[in-house]
């Protein structure tokens, strides 16, 4: 009885601690958000290996079991010119969109390649994709693309991201993937 009533409060707590992040991690967003949308946001760029943050970013997301992620981020690219914390968010937020939306047989892929003074990171998925007219609304605080779910997040990710990019002299740009889905490719100027 005693063993049963342990196995039971460990549960409740381990369901109090996963909450309390889920919270922690929504409130942390939100002021990200305001602080973007009050121009107070605070950078600090500096040289950053692109496959060091991308790394960092895969490190925070759950995935469902290997051969989810194609990771092509080499690490002789130049180092951009980025915030490395605002930076992992992006590439973490992006990441986490293309999971929820791939097929379950369709790994998402993320590609970084240097052009000209510019390195790019894209990250493809074979989901849904979005259509042309769609695409700026996706990018607005709490929209999402099928807004009638919350249960996979309150669609704040590529509003932070795109603002994040933008803070930090880049661009995020959705294109379509050849044979269906969507394309967000991050642009970021390399180191001076």
């Amino acid at each position: 009885m005693i063993e049963r009533r342990d196995a039971q409060q460990a549960e409740l707590l381990a369901g109090v601690d996963a909450s309390a992040d889920k919270m922690s991690g929504l409130v942390e967003t939100l002021l990200a958000l305001s602080r973007l949308q009050a121009g107070a946001l605070s950078i600090h760029p500096r040289a950053t290996a692109l496959d060091e943050i991308t790394a960092a970013a895969l490190l925070h997301i759950p995935v469902p079991h290997d051969r989810v992620l194609d990771v092509d981020v080499p690490d002789d690219l130049p180092p951009t010119w980025a915030d490395p914390g605002l930076l992992e968010r992006v590439v973490a937020n992006l990441v986490t969109n293309a999971l929820q939306v791939r097929p379950p047989d369709q790994p998402v892929h993320l590609h970084a390649r240097q052009e000209a003074h510019m390195v790019q990171l894209k990250v493809i998925d074979h989901g849904p994709g979005i259509p042309a007219e769609e695409r700026d609304r996706t990018f607005a605080p709490f929209q999402r693309l099928d807004n009638h779910t919350t249960h996979q997040g309150l669609g704040l990710g590529l509003a932070i991201a795109r603002g994040f990019t933008e803070a930090m002299n880049g661009t995020l740009t959705p294109t379509d993937t050849p044979g269906g889905g969507l394309t967000m490719t991050l642009t970021l100027p390399t180191a001076p």
